[in-house]
């Protein structure tokens, strides 16, 4: 196979997907925002200085999500329909899972894998003057559904 996002003159070039059938997509990430217990305890109890990080992460994945094909450069604007961001605490941080879907002639990976990133940056952001060593990890496509590859699973969890 060919390299998709590269004319015939090694330039880079937008995939043309307007022969492609819409079709329903749905995708899921996930990833991790490590920290120190003290700091999931302030957060927790919605004590850190800078406000409710949970919703806050929340609202920014979901915006950065309807914002990916600003933010990568050959990724096409999608009509998101729908995008999800679930944060957990964990024993030893913050997991984050987005679902992002669409009816559209391409999928929303880039979209659920964005919003994981951007959610996670704002925790970091929103935890950065108490937990420095707070570390971002474990971002991964964990499922896609939809379109001519078909299904997809990870595996191995996060």
């Amino acid at each position: 196979m060919g390299l998709t996002h590269v004319d015939q003159k090694g330039h880079a070039r937008m995939v043309d997907v307007g022969a492609k059938a819409v079709t329903q997509r749905v995708a899921r990430a996930g990833g991790k925002i490590s920290m120190g217990r003290e700091t999931l305890e302030l957060i927790s109890n919605g004590q850190m200085p800078k406000g409710d990080v949970l919703a806050v992460a929340r609202v920014a994945g979901i915006m950065a999500a309807k914002k990916t094909s600003e933010l990568i450069p050959l990724c096409h604007p999608v009509p998101v329909s729908s995008v999800k961001v679930e944060l957990q605490i964990v024993d030893d941080g913050v997991q984050i899972e987005a679902t992002a879907s669409t009816s559209a002639q391409t999928g929303v990976e880039m979209e659920a894998l964005t919003a994981v990133c951007v959610a996670a940056l704002t925790i970091y952001d929103m935890v950065k003057a108490k937990e420095r060593r707070a570390e971002i990890s474990d971002i991964f496509l964990l499922e896609k559904s939809g379109g001519k590859s078909g299904h997809f699973v990870r595996e191995t969890p996060c």
